[in-house]
């Protein structure tokens, strides 16, 4: 029997490493994915920062729907639910924006891109645009890379840093829930108005309509990042920015970083490189450190 040496071992390993990555031919041109259009059934939230006076209603019924625990603090030795943000327990929150002596209120959730840039970056799937245009998580296919949370560009995705077995959170619309997301459903001024697109893009424009002067002239998420489905309505002299909202054009985020993604993996090109060029440098030095040796 023929012992194979650490050297051999080392040195089949890098060119058969080589010969694998020459064999995968190079795409010359990596093709984006074309955007998706807004359907007649996406679904979505309308939200109205004039409307809304920072009751957290919402932010105490998603938890209860969702099964997550309180962000407690004790004011006056009371426990009070509190969260600044979106947190590994927080898929909804109500924020305070200030400008000068003014302030208004935001609420922050999953936008639920037209074109998300999470369901792009995920390479196993784990998160996937249902037919009501919905980005459900499916846990059992995440590996924890947090690649979607570095694409979002809302900084949506959050990680459960303190659990031994982490998966990713975010809004997915409550859509275990017959009644639909439960934000909307608990809001006593109609500042959440839960429903389809199409109908929620006309509310917006009735609501710019009848009160002219009070509302700035766009809705956001109209064309935002190619559009989503969580609309944003703000008065006429609070800037969307003032509120927290990125400042972003109307192109999808994730179709530079597609063509660059499928390009690099397309036949596995890159980790059968990569493997090649560890395995080469393992050999060099193993190599250069046998000659060394020699009297």
């Amino acid at each position: 029997m023929t012992t194979l040496t650490r050297r051999q071992l080392l040195q089949g390993a890098a060119v058969a490493g080589a010969a694998g990555a020459a064999a995968v031919a190079v795409p010359s041109v990596a093709e984006a994915a074309s955007a998706r259009a807004r359907q007649p059934g996406d679904v979505g939230l309308l939200y109205d920062s004039t409307l809304c006076i920072g009751c957290r209603a919402c932010v105490t019924k998603c938890k209860s729907a969702n099964n997550l625990p309180v962000d407690a603090m004790n004011i006056n030795g009371v426990p009070y639910d509190a969260p600044d943000d979106l947190n590994a327990t927080t898929k909804t929150v109500i924020q305070v924006a200030a400008q000068g002596d003014r302030f208004a209120f935001v609420k922050r959730q999953c936008m639920q891109c037209l074109d998300p840039a999470c369901v792009s970056a995920c390479m196993i799937k784990a998160y996937q645009k249902g037919p009501d245009g919905v980005i459900g998580y499916d846990q059992s296919r995440c590996l924890g890379d947090r690649y979607c949370q570095i694409a979002c560009p809302f900084n949506v995705p959050k990680f459960q840093w303190s659990k031994a077995v982490p998966v990713m959170v975010k809004c997915e619309m409550c859509r275990h829930r017959k009644e639909g997301p439960a934000c909307s459903e608990v809001c006593p001024r109609q500042a959440v108005v839960f429903g389809k697109v199409p109908d929620l893009l006309a509310e917006a424009k009735r609501r710019q309509a009848a009160s002219p002067g009070k509302y700035l002239a766009r809705i956001y998420g109209e064309h935002e990042v190619g559009g989503t489905q969580c609309l944003y309505l703000t008065a006429a002299d609070v800037p969307f920015e003032t509120l927290g909202l990125p400042k972003v054009d109307g192109t999808p985020q994730p179709h530079l970083s597609t063509s660059i993604q499928h390009g690099v993996y397309k036949g596995m090109i890159a980790p059968v490189a990569l493997y090649a060029a560890i395995g080469l440098a393992v050999w060099r030095n193993t190599r250069k450190g046998d000659e060394e040796k020699k009297p």
